[in-house]
Formats: structure tokens, C-alpha cells, sequence
């Protein structure tokens, strides 16, 4: 049957704390009225939902690193919800009522990324003409996050080591020394220790923020959370768009589910907002011409050839409108006895969508 329109669906998405505040290079979160600590279930558990075992793994080794002080180093290729992840870990954690600011390494030059970063006197350098204290300073007693931490440049790299090591920081421009007390998150989608090798990043540097790393599944490897994703994205994405949808056809869910999503989460909202603004009354409209040729063979390259078998039969599946047995039905098409097509489907978890 086709989806029809919960009120309350959470789901694990990428993208919620995009529309919560504008991007820029760094952001500040700080609650207004401090309670005590309880770790207890917040709003940021309503957004990271997954049933696969992948999520909930994911959600364990949060569960484990939140309520310490340790680094935490966030694996995960693009749009797969770093960001989410580290807010979910600083709002589990006893620091939650203190600032959570997130530096995106890659969006500052690096002349500019050590005053941002540490602070500056006035005076400091050709165009400071005002004092600024930095990230770290404006983050104490909280959680900063350093996202596309691969990114940062190589002359930065030991002044976050000291911060690491020492829990202090120099302003440019002032020898003097200023404690800092930060909780910090990283993340990269690069491999790191490939880095390390190639001496774009200091191994001291790795091993400092290498403390608990935590990697993020693409989107691919935890389709059985995607019908829940796109409850939950159409249902928001309706909303902000003033285009409410209430129910999901069977095929579109099946053409998503088979997608392999190089975008991850962030192609997946994407898509769906072109699906939405194409819809025609309160229906999902097909989402077939918003999966371009190149995005569906971004993936094959590193697919598993379990991957390529599940995709191909959840293809089938729905040419044969989720039929397995009798004439034209799935089973027959793929030269397989409905028995071991179901076994199949049952050990890469494949269902019809609901």
C-alpha cells in the first residue's frame, strides 16, 4: 500500500540543522535556559532513526563516547550527517548546556583560519584593526567541531596539537597564553592514515584526534532506513515548500530504495524536493527523471557485488509489481524458484515497501 502521511516519523537525516541556521564557516549553539544534566532522550534522537544494525551501531558507539571528554574523529563520505552525529554527542553529553561551534576547515583560507581558529590581538596582521578572540575561546566549557578536518592546512596543524595536548591557546599578535577547556569532534571523509602517508597531515596530529573514531554508512548500506528517510523528508520538505504530500506510490519508494545514492542523504532531500514541486495534487510524483544517468553510475565502481545482486532484484521486484511466484512473476524472471527468491530477499533484507 502506499504510504500514507504520519504526523510523527523521525528519521536520521543530514540536513536539519542546515535549515535551522545559515551556513557559514562556524556556528554557535548554545541553549538559553540551562537544566540539569540527564542523559536522557532529546530532540536530536527524533532526527537520527535508523533500524538497520549499521545505525544502530552507530548510535551505540555514541552512547559509549558522549558522556566523556574523549576526541572523537567522524568518518564518512558527503552528505552522509557528520555534523548531526557530532551535535547528537555533544547533547548526550554533560557539556550540553555550554556553546557547540562548528569550523568548516574547508570553507576559510588558510591565511585566515589560524586568527579564526586561536584569536587575535589587534594590530596582529595588515587589516586587523579590532581584537577577536577565536573558535576555541568561544567554545570553552562546550564542544567544538571541526568539520573536512583533512582539509586543514599543514602550517595550522600544530597549534591544534598543542590545543590537544595542553588545553591552551596563543592569540596571533600576544605571547600570553589563554586555557581553554573544549570537548573536541572532528570530521573527513578522507582516509586520514592515507594522508598521514602522502604528508599532508602530521601523524602526531592523527593520533591526537584518532582517540574514538566513529564511520558513518552511506546511504547504500542502510537502505532498509530509507523508506523512513523519505516519510520523514517529504513530510518536512512538503511543509516548507507549501506543498503537503500524503501518500508515497509503491513505485517511487521502490525506485528510491534501488538508488544507490552516491549523494547520500543530501541527494536523496534533493531529489525529493524536485519530486514534491513535479507532484500533482497530495501524490509523490515519479522520481525517475530526477536520478540523472550519472548520479546511478556514480557507484557501481565500489559497489559489492552483493550490492549490484540486491539492486538488480529489487528492480525485478518491482517490474513485476513486487509478484513472486506465476507467470511474469519475479521469481520467474530472474530464473530462480520462489522458495530461494525469498530466501534471497530475506538475507539482504529486501521487503516491499509499506
Amino acid at each position: 500500500m502506499p504510504w500514507k502521511n504520519p504526523r510523527n516519523h523521525a528519521a536520521y537525516t543530514a540536513s536539519d540543522e542546515e535549515h535551522a541556521m545559515p551556513q557559514s564557516a562556524y556556528r554557535t549553539e548554545s541553549p538559553v535556559l540551562p537544566r540539569p544534566y540527564q542523559p536522557t532522550r532529546t530532540d536530536e534522537d527524533d532526527l537520527i532513526v535508523g533500524v538497520s544494525d549499521a545505525m544502530r551501531y552507530v548510535m551505540s558507539r555514541i552512547d559509549q563516547v558522549a558522556p566523556t571528554d574523549a576526541t572523537v574523529l567522524l568518518y564518512g563520505e558527503t552528505g552522509t550527517g557528520k555534523e548531526l552525529l557530532a551535535r547528537a554527542v555533544h547533547r548526550r553529553s554533560p557539556r550540553r548546556h555550554h556553546p557547540f561551534v562548528v569550523v568548516n576547515c574547508a570553507a576559510m583560507p588558510a591565511a585566515l583560519m589560524e586568527s579564526e581558529l586561536f584569536g587575535r590581538e589587534r594590530g596582529a596582521f595588515t587589516g586587523a584593526h579590532t581584537s577577536q578572540i577565536g573558535r576555541f575561546e568561544l567554545a570553552n566549557r562546550g564542544t567544538i567541531f571541526l568539520d573536512e578536518i583533512g582539509e586543514l592546512a599543514l602550517e595550522v596543524q600544530p597549534k591544534l596539537l598543542r590545543v590537544l595536548q595542553e588545553g591552551q591557546v596563543e592569540r596571533l599578535g600576544n605571547p600570553r597564553t589563554v586555557d581553554v577547556d573544549v570537548r573536541v569532534i572532528a570530521a573527513t571523509n578522507r582516509d586520514l592514515s592515507e594522508e598521514v602517508r602522502e604528508g599532508r597531515f602530521r601523524r602526531d596530529l592523527f593520533y591526537r584526534l584518532n582517540v574514538f573514531p566513529i564511520t558513518l554508512p552511506s546511504l547504500r548500506q542502510h537502505r532498509e532506513d530509507i523508506p523512513q528517510l523519505v516519510r520523514h523528508l517529504v513530510s518536512r520538505l512538503g511543509r516548507t515548500l507549501n506543498r503537503p504530500i500524503d501518500s508515497i506510490p509503491d513505485e517511487v519508494m521502490t525506485s528510491l530504495q534501488a538508488h544507490d545514492w552516491p549523494g547520500n542523504v543530501r541527494e536523496l532531500e534533493n531529489v525529493l524536493q524536485r519530486a514534491i514541486i513535479l507532484s500533482r495534487g497530495n501524490t509523490l510524483a515519479s522520481v525517475d527523471a530526477g536520478l540523472s544517468p550519472i548520479e546511478s553510475m556514480a557507484a557501481p565502481e565500489s559497489a559489492t557485488l552483493t550490492e549490484i545482486e540486491r539492486r538488480h532484484i529489487v528492480r525485478v521486484l518491482s517490474g513485476a509489481r513486487w509478484r513472486i511466484e506465476g507467470s511474469g512473476g519475479a521469481a520467474q524472471v530472474l530464473g530462480l524458484k520462489p522458495s530461494t527468491l525469498r530466501s534471497r530477499m530475506m538475507k539482504l533484507g529486501i521487503a516491499r515497501p509499506r
